[in-house]
């Protein structure tokens, strides 16, 4: 069985999906969270469900090995949940193709730096965009550039507020982030 471990910033609601996708499944299981905000919501539905979870400092993921050595001892597997910071070099060269992000747009659109979240949700409103989605992606060293992995789109309506399309996007990340992790960690088997 292969171990995962999720990154997260906020309130971990993907976090929980997934954790709870893989409770009874014999793929994988999510052995630790790991959160660079000590008060980040997630920290709280991991205690919730019985699954180790740290908050870590700048430095312990860019400057020391806090979070390499946790890495190397626990994951076999990286998904990024939620988690706004980029990926160091280092860790991206010690699981090369197995970090895996989700982002709430149709990637190449709406990435970058600062386009997370509503950000995103406002631009796709303001831009008239008929259509938002989501991306599952590699992580590689730049933001929202790996390759694309699996993407499904939503139609925005002329009447939609970027709360809805919010909405309309979470229930894309629920139904398929966990979908796409287990099929990702198939091929690496």
């Amino acid at each position: 069985m292969k171990r995962i471990v999720i990154f997260a910033s906020g309130s971990g609601t993907n976090a929980e999906n997934i954790i709870k996708y893989f409770k009874n499944r014999g793929t994988a299981k999510v052995v630790r969270v790991l959160s660079n905000k000590k008060d980040a919501k997630v920290i709280e539905r991991c205690k919730k469900l019985g699954v180790a979870c740290n908050s870590f400092t700048k430095q312990d993921f860019f400057e020391n090995d806090t979070v390499v050595t946790i890495l190397k001892k626990e994951a076999d597997f990286i998904v990024l949940a939620g988690f706004l910071w980029k990926v160091p070099q280092k860790i991206i060269k010690l699981f090369p193709n197995k970090i895996l992000n989700i982002h709430p747009a149709l990637l190449p659109k709406y990435g970058g730096k600062g386009m997370y979240g509503m950000h995103v949700h406002n631009a796709v409103v303001k831009n008239k965009e008929k259509y938002s989605g989501i991306t599952i992606h590699y992580v590689n060293e730049n933001y929202d550039d790996g390759a694309i992995v699996f993407q499904e789109k939503i139609e925005v309506l002329v009447c939609d507020t970027a709360k809805d399309v919010a909405t309309k996007i979470h229930h894309l990340e629920y139904k398929h982030f966990p979908v796409v992790i287990e099929k990702v960690i198939k091929v690496h088997e």
